[in-house]
Protein backbone atom coordinates (compact mmCIF):
# COMPACT_ATOMS: atom_id res chain seq x y z
CA UNK A 1 0.00 0.00 0.00
CA UNK A 2 1.43 3.37 -1.06
CA UNK A 3 1.32 5.96 1.71
CA UNK A 4 1.85 9.72 1.67
CA UNK A 5 5.38 11.17 1.21
CA UNK A 6 5.37 12.18 4.89
CA UNK A 7 5.11 8.56 6.02
CA UNK A 8 8.27 7.68 4.10
CA UNK A 9 10.24 10.88 4.68
CA UNK A 10 9.80 10.54 8.43
CA UNK A 11 11.81 7.28 8.24
CA UNK A 12 14.91 9.12 7.03
CA UNK A 13 17.40 9.76 9.87
CA UNK A 14 17.80 13.46 9.11
CA UNK A 15 14.06 14.20 9.07
CA UNK A 16 13.79 15.02 12.77
CA UNK A 17 16.57 17.60 12.37
CA UNK A 18 14.72 19.58 9.70
CA UNK A 19 12.98 22.83 10.46
CA UNK A 20 9.20 22.86 10.13
CA UNK A 21 9.59 24.87 6.95
CA UNK A 22 12.03 22.34 5.48
CA UNK A 23 9.68 19.48 6.36
CA UNK A 24 6.79 21.22 4.64
CA UNK A 25 8.91 21.97 1.57
CA UNK A 26 10.27 18.41 1.34
CA UNK A 27 6.81 16.89 1.65
CA UNK A 28 5.40 19.24 -0.99
CA UNK A 29 8.06 18.51 -3.66
CA UNK A 30 8.58 14.77 -3.03
CA UNK A 31 6.50 12.37 -5.07
CA UNK A 32 5.92 8.65 -5.65
CA UNK A 33 6.79 7.32 -9.13
CA UNK A 34 5.78 4.00 -10.69
CA UNK A 35 7.95 2.00 -13.08
CA UNK A 36 7.29 -1.21 -15.00
CA UNK A 37 9.66 -4.19 -15.10
CA UNK A 38 12.47 -3.50 -17.57
CA UNK A 39 11.93 0.26 -17.59
CA UNK A 40 15.04 2.43 -17.34
CA UNK A 41 14.78 4.70 -14.32
CA UNK A 42 18.04 6.55 -14.76
CA UNK A 43 20.83 6.67 -17.35
CA UNK A 44 23.47 9.08 -18.55
CA UNK A 45 21.01 10.77 -20.90
CA UNK A 46 18.29 11.44 -18.32
CA UNK A 47 17.85 14.36 -15.99
CA UNK A 48 19.39 14.19 -12.53
CA UNK A 49 16.83 12.27 -10.48
CA UNK A 50 17.68 13.02 -6.87
CA UNK A 51 17.47 10.91 -3.74
CA UNK A 52 15.19 7.89 -4.05
CA UNK A 53 13.69 5.40 -1.61
CA UNK A 54 12.47 2.12 -3.08
CA UNK A 55 8.99 1.35 -1.76
CA UNK A 56 8.06 -1.76 -3.74
CA UNK A 57 9.83 -3.99 -6.26
CA UNK A 58 13.53 -4.27 -7.06
CA UNK A 59 16.09 -2.14 -8.89
CA UNK A 60 19.44 -2.97 -10.47
CA UNK A 61 22.21 -0.41 -10.93
CA UNK A 62 24.84 -1.15 -13.56
CA UNK A 63 27.43 0.28 -15.93
CA UNK A 64 27.96 -0.55 -19.60
CA UNK A 65 31.46 -1.30 -20.88
CA UNK A 66 32.78 -0.05 -24.21
CA UNK A 67 31.99 -3.50 -25.64
CA UNK A 68 28.37 -3.12 -24.58
CA UNK A 69 28.54 -5.56 -21.66
CA UNK A 70 26.44 -4.73 -18.61
CA UNK A 71 28.30 -4.81 -15.29
CA UNK A 72 26.03 -5.02 -12.25
CA UNK A 73 27.08 -2.77 -9.37
CA UNK A 74 24.35 -3.40 -6.79
CA UNK A 75 20.65 -4.02 -6.32
CA UNK A 76 18.08 -2.11 -4.29
CA UNK A 77 15.22 -3.69 -2.35
CA UNK A 78 12.24 -2.11 -0.52
CA UNK A 79 13.24 0.59 2.02
CA UNK A 80 16.70 0.99 0.44
CA UNK A 81 17.70 4.59 -0.28
CA UNK A 82 20.02 5.60 -3.12
CA UNK A 83 21.92 8.71 -4.15
CA UNK A 84 24.37 7.53 -6.86
CA UNK A 85 21.89 8.44 -9.59
CA UNK A 86 22.20 12.07 -8.49
CA UNK A 87 25.64 13.27 -9.52
CA UNK A 88 24.32 16.84 -9.41
CA UNK A 89 23.70 16.40 -5.66
CA UNK A 90 27.07 14.86 -4.86
CA UNK A 91 29.63 16.52 -7.13
CA UNK A 92 32.27 13.90 -6.30
CA UNK A 93 30.29 11.25 -8.20
CA UNK A 94 31.97 11.31 -11.60
CA UNK A 95 31.00 8.01 -13.25
CA UNK A 96 27.81 7.22 -15.12
CA UNK A 97 25.48 4.51 -13.90
CA UNK A 98 22.19 3.19 -15.18
CA UNK A 99 19.26 1.93 -13.14
CA UNK A 100 16.56 -0.46 -14.32
CA UNK A 101 13.45 -1.91 -12.71
CA UNK A 102 13.96 -5.66 -12.17
CA UNK A 103 10.30 -5.90 -11.13
CA UNK A 104 7.38 -3.48 -11.25
CA UNK A 105 8.29 -0.92 -8.63
CA UNK A 106 7.30 2.23 -6.78
CA UNK A 107 9.77 4.73 -5.40
CA UNK A 108 9.77 7.96 -3.49
CA UNK A 109 11.71 10.72 -5.24
CA UNK A 110 13.16 13.79 -3.53
CA UNK A 111 14.09 15.98 -6.54
CA UNK A 112 17.79 16.71 -7.01
CA UNK A 113 17.41 20.48 -7.31
CA UNK A 114 15.93 20.64 -3.82
CA UNK A 115 18.25 18.03 -2.27
CA UNK A 116 21.27 19.95 -3.54
CA UNK A 117 20.03 23.11 -1.82
CA UNK A 118 19.05 21.44 1.46
CA UNK A 119 22.36 19.57 1.59
CA UNK A 120 24.23 22.87 1.68
CA UNK A 121 22.11 24.44 4.41
CA UNK A 122 21.55 21.41 6.70
CA UNK A 123 24.53 19.48 8.08
CA UNK A 124 22.37 16.45 8.96
CA UNK A 125 21.25 16.06 5.36
CA UNK A 126 24.81 16.58 4.12
CA UNK A 127 26.17 13.94 6.51
CA UNK A 128 23.49 11.46 5.49
CA UNK A 129 24.08 12.00 1.78
CA UNK A 130 27.81 11.33 2.08
CA UNK A 131 27.24 8.36 4.38
CA UNK A 132 24.79 6.94 1.87
CA UNK A 133 27.22 7.47 -1.01
CA UNK A 134 29.91 5.68 1.01
CA UNK A 135 27.60 2.73 1.65
CA UNK A 136 26.78 2.42 -2.03
CA UNK A 137 30.46 2.53 -2.99
CA UNK A 138 31.03 -0.27 -0.47
CA UNK A 139 28.37 -2.28 -2.31
CA UNK A 140 30.19 -1.60 -5.57
CA UNK A 141 33.54 -2.69 -4.10
CA UNK A 142 31.95 -5.89 -2.76
CA UNK A 143 30.66 -6.71 -6.24
CA UNK A 144 34.06 -5.99 -7.78
CA UNK A 145 35.76 -8.27 -5.23
CA UNK A 146 33.32 -11.06 -6.05
CA UNK A 147 33.87 -10.66 -9.77
CA UNK A 148 37.66 -10.59 -9.50
CA UNK A 149 38.35 -13.14 -6.80
CA UNK A 150 35.54 -15.72 -6.83
CA UNK A 151 35.01 -18.46 -9.39
CA UNK A 152 31.85 -18.35 -11.50
CA UNK A 153 30.38 -21.41 -9.77
CA UNK A 154 30.90 -19.71 -6.39
CA UNK A 155 29.17 -16.55 -7.57
CA UNK A 156 26.23 -18.56 -8.94
CA UNK A 157 25.92 -20.45 -5.65
CA UNK A 158 26.00 -17.22 -3.64
CA UNK A 159 23.34 -15.68 -5.85
CA UNK A 160 21.01 -18.70 -5.67
CA UNK A 161 21.37 -19.06 -1.90
CA UNK A 162 20.80 -15.33 -1.37
CA UNK A 163 17.56 -15.59 -3.36
CA UNK A 164 16.48 -18.65 -1.36
CA UNK A 165 17.09 -16.83 1.94
CA UNK A 166 15.44 -13.64 0.74
CA UNK A 167 12.27 -15.27 -0.57
CA UNK A 168 12.12 -18.20 1.89
CA UNK A 169 11.60 -20.60 -0.99
CA UNK A 170 13.76 -23.25 -2.65
CA UNK A 171 12.38 -22.14 -6.01
CA UNK A 172 14.31 -19.22 -7.48
CA UNK A 173 12.42 -17.47 -10.27
CA UNK A 174 15.13 -16.29 -12.62
CA UNK A 175 16.82 -17.19 -15.90
CA UNK A 176 20.39 -17.99 -16.88
CA UNK A 177 20.61 -14.63 -18.62
CA UNK A 178 19.48 -12.80 -15.50
CA UNK A 179 22.00 -14.71 -13.37
CA UNK A 180 24.74 -13.78 -15.83
CA UNK A 181 23.82 -10.10 -15.50
CA UNK A 182 23.77 -10.30 -11.71
CA UNK A 183 27.16 -12.01 -11.33
CA UNK A 184 28.86 -10.19 -14.22
CA UNK A 185 29.59 -13.23 -16.36
CA UNK A 186 28.75 -14.45 -19.86
CA UNK A 187 25.51 -16.36 -20.32
CA UNK A 188 27.36 -19.23 -22.01
CA UNK A 189 29.64 -19.65 -18.98
CA UNK A 190 26.67 -19.61 -16.60
CA UNK A 191 24.87 -22.17 -18.77
CA UNK A 192 27.84 -24.57 -18.52
CA UNK A 193 28.02 -24.19 -14.74
CA UNK A 194 24.27 -24.68 -14.32
CA UNK A 195 24.47 -27.81 -16.49
CA UNK A 196 27.10 -29.21 -14.11
CA UNK A 197 24.97 -28.36 -11.06
CA UNK A 198 21.99 -30.12 -12.63
CA UNK A 199 24.10 -33.19 -13.46
CA UNK A 200 25.36 -33.33 -9.87
CA UNK A 201 21.79 -33.17 -8.58
CA UNK A 202 22.21 -29.85 -6.78
CA UNK A 203 19.57 -27.92 -8.72
CA UNK A 204 16.67 -28.63 -11.04
CA UNK A 205 15.74 -26.26 -13.85
CA UNK A 206 12.61 -25.41 -15.72
CA UNK A 207 11.67 -22.46 -17.87
CA UNK A 208 12.11 -19.28 -15.84
CA UNK A 209 13.10 -20.88 -12.53
CA UNK A 210 15.51 -23.07 -10.59
CA UNK A 211 14.72 -25.39 -7.70
CA UNK A 212 17.48 -25.94 -5.14
CA UNK A 213 17.78 -29.66 -4.36
CA UNK A 214 20.96 -29.61 -2.25
CA UNK A 215 21.65 -26.41 -0.31
CA UNK A 216 24.57 -27.99 1.53
CA UNK A 217 26.36 -28.75 -1.74
CA UNK A 218 25.98 -25.12 -2.88
CA UNK A 219 27.26 -23.90 0.48
CA UNK A 220 30.32 -26.13 0.15
CA UNK A 221 31.11 -24.59 -3.24
CA UNK A 222 31.38 -21.18 -1.59
CA UNK A 223 33.77 -22.31 1.15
Amino acid sequence: MIKSPHDYLSQLPFYEHLTNQQKEQMESVSYVAQFKKGQIIHDQGSDCLGMIMLLEGELRTFMISEEGREITLYRLEPEDVDILSAACVVNQITFDTQMVAVKDCSLLVIPAIHMSHWKEENIYIRSYVYELATDRFSDVMWMIQQTLFLRVDQRIAIYLLDEVNKNHSLEVKTTQEEIALEINSAREVVARMIKTMVREGWVKTKRGSFTILDKKALQQIIQ
